[in-house]
């Protein structure tokens, strides 16, 4: 009997496969979007891909920085299940997640970019390298286009085109030219030409994968460094935006009036330094005057459009070789960015700029041409990634997941008992970057936050510091905190109610591989071969 696994076929017609393309770009903010409202943007590209599947307006991350954040979008999981509250800290190997539980049904994950993981200490070797760099690769998932932790690969193809590299590679990214004592914000381009930046590294890695898995389905997490710091473009991205025209930062008159709102945010003022974002950097972010900012910002949107660009030889290969109709395209983020927004750079402390997120899902089946070039306002997670793609791909959902298919939305319905608010969390512990803890006189286990948001107020948690409280309609900026006006008292209460009554029903989602059943809990079965081929061909 001829057994249907791995895209061969028997004696009936195979389905065209089922490919799932996963975009995840870094430090994306979730407002900057043309089919958002930021029209001055151009990235046609994506432009339109909103108008070929479903864009998502409230689509919240659940964590930053980049580990923690993209621990939740690859297992399903909120920040104070998984754990892994910083770079460097290890996810732990009970977990699944998206590459495993693909494999299990049929897929080779493959991954270009990098998922910021340390591995579990207590499964691997106590001298294993991963432990003493950045970042790595989440198990389950193949690489074919590492970037972290060394970038070694990249600066290997940068060499073999003929590009001299500097003896400190990361000088690469500086801009060009003699440098500005004053460094920081500039117009002036990256020292790497456009061919040879990241993002078309990156890309190259993508089409040279696409076109060897041709004729079998395929999962790609198709990964980009970019819009992430260093704040440098190559030309002619570089002076794509005119400064002028470019938003403006949302800030307090001061840093020290922005500062006095709440401790936190007093010491992420004071201490996020330039250094961190230009190569050449110098000074306190807090102290960029508007015409840096704005410049920065032209540069940020600049490095937006290169990426867009690049998805378009990505998408016209998809409709080249045939595969445009059978390819689930997601595009989302790890983070945002707060982009001298309230005096800050970079992704910290309780801000909507740092966890607010792009989502476009672009299912092909015809169940959603009721969702094609629809904006939901329904407020959406970074966890229902993982769930969205299983239900397209005909998987099962694992119980460890605490997010939700977006599929009904893609095919024009809201699920009835659909979220009316997002939870996001963000853990300041003396580990890695700046030493929050120790300056703010906290202990380890109560350097944290966790934060409620619906459509009217905001609320932010912090276990030995006082609340944060705001009133959206009134205040849409988040400069007044209310959490200390009588009048607003019985609000401040039912929302530390409304969150503690989230934390019970969501902690400890350790029940990884069961699914409930109207009986209990029952172990999951390991599919099939047949079934697993079924699985990846079946309608939605």
């Amino acid at each position: 009997m001829t057994r249907k696994f791995c895209g061969m076929q028997n004696s009936k017609q195979t389905p065209a496969p089922k490919n799932i393309l996963l975009i995840v770009v870094d430090q994306w903010r979730g407002d900057f979007l043309p089919k958002l409202g930021a029209e001055f943007l151009r990235t046609p590209n994506l432009d339109m891909l909103c108008e070929a599947g479903t864009t998502f307006r409230n689509h919240y991350t659940q964590a930053a920085p980049c580990g923690p954040a993209r621990a939740s979008l690859l297992t399903g999981l909120y920040q104070m299940n998984h754990r892994q509250v910083q770079n460097t800290i290890p996810l732990d190997a009970r977990f699944t997640n998206l590459g495993k539980e693909l494999r299990v049904g049929g897929y080779d994950p493959a991954l270009i970019g990098y998922t910021t993981t340390t591995p579990d200490p207590r499964t691997t070797g106590p001298h294993d390298p991963r432990f003493f760099v950045l970042g790595d690769i989440m198990d389950g998932f193949r690489p074919v286009g590492a970037f972290e932790p060394y970038k070694e690969a990249y600066f290997a193809w940068m060499a073999s085109k003929g590009y001299v590299l500097p003896e400190n590679r990361e000088d690469v990214w500086l801009p060009e030219g003699p440098l500005d004592p004053k460094g920081g914000a500039t117009v002036r381009p990256s020292r790497i030409p456009a061919e040879l930046s990241d993002t078309a590294w990156f890309t190259e890695r993508a089409l040279t994968y696409l076109k060897g898995a041709q004729g079998r389905p395929w999962f790609l997490h198709l990964g980009y460094y970019r819009p992430h710091p260093p704040f440098v473009a190559s030309a002619p991205y570089n002076t794509m935006y005119n400064p002028a025209d470019v938003p403006p930062p949302l800030r307090a008159a001061s840093p020290e009036a922005e500062a006095a709102q709440h401790p936190v945010m007093a010491h992420y003022v004071g201490a996020s330094q330039q250094s961190k974002f230009f190569q050449d950097g110098t000074g306190r972010s807090c102290d960029m005057s508007e015409a840096d900012v704005r410049q920065m910002r032209a540069t940020y949107f600049g490095l937006m459009s290169e990426i867009d660009a690049h998805l378009g030889r990505v998408f016209e290969f998809l409709r080249e070789s045939g595969q445009w109709d059978n390819t689930l395209i997601v595009f989302t983020c790890d983070h945002g960015e707060q982009l001298g927004d309230h005096h800050l750079l970079g992704k910290v402390g309780y801000n909507d700029e740092s966890f607010r997120i792009p989502m476009i899902v672009r299912d092909p089946s015809p169940a959603a041409d009721a969702g094609r070039g629809k904006i939901v306002e329904r407020f959406t997670e970074t966890i229902d990634c993982m769930p969205t793609i299983l239900h397209w791909a005909g998987l099962p959902i694992p119980r460890q997941c605490e997010g939700h298919s977006l599929l009904p939305f893609c095919h024009g319905r809201t699920p009835s008992d659909w979220r009316r608010e997002v939870h996001f969390e963000f853990d300041y512990r003396d580990i890695y970057y700046s030493k929050p803890e120790t300056a703010l006189g906290l202990t380890m286990d109560t350097a944290n936050l966790a934060v409620i948001r619906d459509e009217k107020y905001k609320y932010v948690h912090f276990p030995a510091l006082p609340p944060l409280f705001f009133d959206l309609a009134k205040d849409p900026g988040q400069f007044e905190n209310r959490a200390n006006d009588p009048a607003y008292a019985p609000l401040v209460l039912k929302y530390a109610q409304k969150m503690l009554d989230w934390r019970l029903t969501h902690a400890d989602r350790t029940l990884t591989h069961f699914r409930a059943t109207p009986a209990g809990l029952e172990q999951r079965p390991v599919p099939q071969p047949d079934a697993l081929q079924e699985n990846r061909h079946a309608a939605d």
